[in-house]
């Protein structure tokens, strides 16, 4: 993506089902689980490096000792400095003669993360600030195993602040921090009642305090506890959850927005955010991983039972649809197909485009994850090509004017070209605070190969998976494109035309700085429709007072084409002050297109503005009022 946007953090979760012992004698490490929770993160670090924690829970500990453990880091690499710094540790706590590997219990005793129970958390941070108090895990404490909770998570709600009156409505004195402390007090509340509910039954039987703590943490009903606590939750979120007896949860939204995949043997229960992860770490076959069912919690018990329970009522289904253009590492097999299916779906504009013009034109990608989708197109194209070649030379052919020029000219000479034209340089720092120095650093982001092109003569096209913002095209892409001099530059996006905001894990949510809307305004203002903008503001206004589910921002597109739109966009993110006066094109993918190459993610509402939950449309909403009242910020 050309416009870096934050998004999406990743989650990974690893439950050991035997000894440390077990794996210290058959991998040759009791940090065997340590080890695939860092490989686990590491192969998840493009969902967040704004900050990273983890946490442990170690079973059976006699009383006096810690049992739960957290680390949390967002200096720069958090991941890397919290898995250095924790077997910095153990490799000083080793010398000291304190652990011996060969001895299990030893590193158990030990070493904080010498456990039976991890969770790991890589952050982007699309709510709350970026300092350690909003980094996940989040802790809630108590002196009872079984009220203890560890908390991560990959989600945004839209409700934060109707779950926080609800907390106050129970008496609590919730923080206003972040959607993750709402959440950890709703779950922590009810949690609570759940042990109360359990040790007032067992006392009233006469048992000692030992079987007490025992029979609680063997009955206690995780699944219960997230009914109770997720009744007015609106968002998309997958939730892993540790609890201080050893017990674990791994939750997913009932519309199955966000993420989650699993997989269990003989030896331990992983979970992430992604599928690839766990079969390279692993060393598992695509259908050994399994998928936490939207509306699902899995559970498992300390004793090492695994079981999937529905917790709420499942929704229509809208997986994000940007998980399989963008976010998702693109080595999962599905995603690679579908992003070749995602460039394979704009062949037929891109031809317009070029009027046919095989000869003149080369096509190349705007790093790195466009390049999936790039071979997509190309193939596609030569298909298309092919076809064209085999009409022409069967029409020659029957008119019997076949000859080896007319070969060379169809097949050698015309064939899709194509080139590594741009390339990212260095991912530079924007800290210089004067906006003008800032800007000329973002502008050499990315450099291109000279003489890919031939000046005046070809037309380029590039392909980039989704147009946000359209500030890089501006300030970067299109001025280094320039510098080639083609004939035409034709910028072609995975992702249709970007609309409307997201809130439900994507840090998209301020409408007045999506270019789609900049241009249809723009376009509304000069036709001399610009009524309709305050014709929409007091809309807006009515049905966010009233908690309607109707989104009104929809009409400002409807009096325009999309091809209308993207015109419009051209002249916005054309770069001004620069020599090369060659045409711009920009072409993005259709809403069609789109289902047909993604057909399992149906979560398309930063596209269409049809949102899977009544408070994404209070989000829309909202997000216009603040445009129109220029208010920055979130919309929830």
């Amino acid at each position: 993506m050309s416009d870096r946007i934050n998004h999406e953090c990743g989650v990974a979760l690893v439950r050991l089902l035997k000894p440390l012992a077990y794996y210290q004698e058959k991998y040759g490490s009791p940090l065997w689980g340590f080890t695939k929770l860092f490989l686990l993160m590491e192969k998840q670090h493009n969902r967040g490096q704004d900050g990273a924690g983890v946490a442990c829970v170690k079973g059976d500990m006699p009383a006096g000792e810690a049992f739960m453990f957290r680390e949390r880091s967002v200096k720069s690499n958090p991941l890397d400095k919290i898995f250095k710094a924790l077997l910095a540790q153990y490799d000083e706590k080793v010398r000291a003669g304190t652990i011996h590997p060969e001895f299990a219990e030893t590193v158990k005793q030990h070493f904080d993360f010498g456990g039976e129970l991890l969770l790991g958390h890589l952050r982007y941070g699309t709510s709350g600030g970026y300092n350690i108090s909003s980094c996940h895990p989040y802790f809630r404490r108590s002196p009872w195993p079984t009220r203890n909770l560890a908390l991560c998570g990959n989600f945004n709600l839209t409700n934060t602040a109707e779950l926080n009156a609800s907390l106050i409505g129970m008496g609590q004195h919730p923080i206003f921090a972040t959607d993750t402390q709402a959440i950890l007090e709703k779950i922590g509340f009810f949690l609570d009642e759940e042990h109360e509910d359990i040790y007032r039954f067992l006392r009233t039987r006469g048992l000692d305090g030992a079987e007490i703590s025992r029979r609680i943490s063997e009955d206690l009903d995780l699944t219960r506890v997230l009914t109770r606590a997720s009744q007015k939750w609106d968002g998309g979120f997958t939730l892993c959850g540790l609890i201080g007896n050893g017990d674990a949860f791994v939750a997913r939204d009932p519309s199955g927005i966000r993420p989650c995949f699993w997989f269990q043997n003989d030896e331990v229960v992983a979970f992430a955010s992604e599928r690839a992860p766990l079969m390279t770490v692993f060393d598992l076959a695509v259908e050994e991983v399994k998928e936490v069912m939207p509306g699902h919690v899995v559970v498992i018990k300390r004793r090492g039972t695994v079981t999937q329970n529905q917790f709420t009522s499942p929704l229509l289904r809208a997986s994000c649809s940007f998980e399989r253009i963008y976010f998702s590492r693109g080595n999962d097999l599905d995603i690679y197909r579908e992003r070749q299916a995602l460039g394979g779906g704009l062949a037929d504009q891109v031809i317009r485009a070029i009027d046919h013009d095989w000869a003149n034109t080369v096509f190349s990608f705007i790093p790195n994850t466009a390049e999936v989708a790039y071979y997509g197109l190309m193939s596609a194209l030569r298909t298309r090509r092919r076809d064209e070649v085999k009409a022409a030379i069967m029409q020659a052919s029957a008119e019997g004017g076949l000859t080896e020029a007319l070969l060379d000219e169809l097949i050698l000479r015309n064939w899709p070209r194509g080139e590594k034209v741009v390339s990212k340089d260095i991912k530079l720092r924007t800290f210089i605070g004067q906006e003008n120095l800032r800007n000329q650093l973002v502008s050499h982001v990315y450099d291109i190969t000279y003489g890919s092109v031939r000046a005046g003569q070809d037309n380029l096209v590039c392909v980039d998976d989704s147009i946000v913002r359209g500030t890089t095209l501006r300030r970067s892409i299109l001025r280094i494109l320039a510098r080639l001099k083609p004939r035409k530059i034709i910028i072609i996006s995975t992702a249709p035309q970007i609309r409307y905001p997201d809130c439900y894990g994507i840090d998209m949510s301020e409408l007045g700085k999506f270019v789609a809307f900049e241009a249809t305004v723009a376009l509304l203002k000069e036709r001399g429709q610009g009524a309709l903008l305050d014709e929409v503001y007091e809309l807006c206004r009515e049905e966010v007072a009233r908690g309607g589910a109707t989104n009104h921002v929809r009409k400002i597109y409807e009096p325009f084409t999309p091809e209308q739109i993207s015109a419009k966009i051209v002249e916005r993110v054309r770069p001004k002050g620069i020599e090369w006066q060659g045409e711009v094109e920009i072409i993005f993918q259709t809403i069609e297109n789109l289902h047909a190459a993604v057909p399992q993610h149906t979560g398309d509402w930063y596209f269409t503005g049809k949102y899977p939950t009544p408070g994404g449309y209070r989000v829309a909403n909202q997000a216009y009022l603040n445009y129109y009242e220029k208010s920055e910020g979130r919309s929830y």
